[in-house]
């Protein structure tokens, strides 16, 4: 799968860990910065260029990562089509791709280690939406934006 990732400051080393874990997995991914943990950065510049990038349909989703994972997704939930959505455990992320389509998962790289980002990872990368009664309620999230 062709991904798109980007943290702040707050969230480079994990965005490190599962950038790694991704490329293992065989993903080609993209890496929107930061390009170190040191510099403080705007969250809200790294998840609009992820968002940006998956709603022009270049990626098949993406991921953000800032200190709690709160700020980035909130950035990325304001591009037009994308549905960004903090997980703090696996199941959250199945959830969010098989019922309501999430296109980008954010997590916080001071809230979850390495070892339950990397599982949160997997869930969303091996579920798919559901469609049928969550394909109507994902239109009606969508026609918000309208």
């Amino acid at each position: 799968m062709k991904l798109v990732i980007g943290s702040d400051h707050g969230g480079y080393a994990l965005k490190e860990v599962v950038k790694a874990y991704l490329l293992e997995q065989g993903h080609a991914v993209s890496d929107r910065g930061t390009d170190d943990g040191e510099t403080s950065v705007d969250y809200p510049d790294y998840g609009r260029a992820v968002a940006a990038d998956v709603a022009a349909g270049k990626y098949a989703c993406g991921i953000v990562i800032c200190g709690t994972g709160i700020g980035i997704s909130l950035a990325a939930n304001k591009v037009h089509g994308i549905r960004a959505a903090l997980c703090t455990d696996p199941y959250m992320a199945r959830m969010a791709r098989m019922h309501n389509d999430a296109n980008i998962l954010a997590l916080g790289g001071r809230v979850v280690g390495p070892g339950l980002a990397l599982a949160i990872v997997a869930a969303f990368l091996d579920s798919e939406f559901a469609g049928g009664r969550h394909a109507r309620r994902v239109d009606k999230i969508m026609a918000i934006e309208s």
